[in-house]
Order: structure tokens, then C-alpha cells, then sequence
């Protein structure tokens, strides 16, 4: 299992990580059903290990993976890109076919996933 994290993204994860209330807080990658492309990827902060994840530990934080999302992300590269006054993370996937315009969902040759309107 390899996710690879820019510097750009990794300085803004260890902010946000930071700035969370909660101690011991790691980033918690995956891939779920939804997303105009049929899955969508989540970045969210957590505290919560269960027994089927993967801990993928960075320089200075751990990124963890339920065992589920693992055919849809190994490989993934995580970057930060700053526009003007807007910025955000970007996805780039090796096992994705199809992505969608914002690059928050995609679409897999053998899985479509379940298309849902993007909110």
C-alpha cells in the first residue's frame, strides 16, 4: 500500500492536523460510493483506528486506510496547490479511468461505483 504526499500537501496536513482538537490525530484516506464519477475520495481528520486499517506513516503524521479503500487508492498521490485566495488538495490516481471536472470522484476501469449528483 503506497500513497505518496507532496511537501505542499504534507505542510498543510501537519496544519490541519495541528489546529484539531483532538489528540493523537491522524488523516484517514478512502474511497466511497458517491460522486458524479461513481467514488469519491475522503480526507478527514480522525482519532479512531479500527482493526482493518493501514497505518502509512509519514515524516511527521500517520495516514490510515481501511483495508476496503485499498483497491481504489494504492498508488495515490496527494498534492496542495494554492490558486489565488483558494487552494485545496488534489488527487492523482493511477487506478482511476475516468475523473471528474474538480477531481473529487472518479471512476475505475473494472468499477464504476454508485453515481450520485456531486453536492
Amino acid at each position: 500500500m503506497i500513497i505518496e504526499v507532496s511537501d505542499a500537501a504534507s505542510d498543510r496536513i501537519i496544519e490541519i492536523l495541528s489546529s484539531a482538537d483532538i489528540q493523537d490525530a491522524f488523516l484517514r484516506v478512502g474511497a466511497v460510493e458517491g460522486g458524479c464519477s461513481g467514488l469519491s475520495y475522503t480526507l478527514v481528520v480522525d482519532d479512531q483506528q479500527a482493526e482493518e486499517d493501514i497505518i502509512l506513516n509519514k515524516k511527521q503524521f500517520r495516514i490510515l486506510v481501511h483495508a476496503n479503500s485499498i483497491p481504489y487508492i494504492d498508488g495515490l498521490e496527494i498534492d496542495y496547490e494554492e490558486s489565488g485566495m483558494l487552494g485545496g488538495f488534489t488527487m492523482n490516481n493511477p487506478n482511476a479511468k475516468v475523473s471528474c471536472g474538480c477531481g473529487a470522484s472518479f471512476r475505475m476501469a473494472n468499477y464504476r461505483g454508485d453515481v450520485k449528483k456531486c453536492e
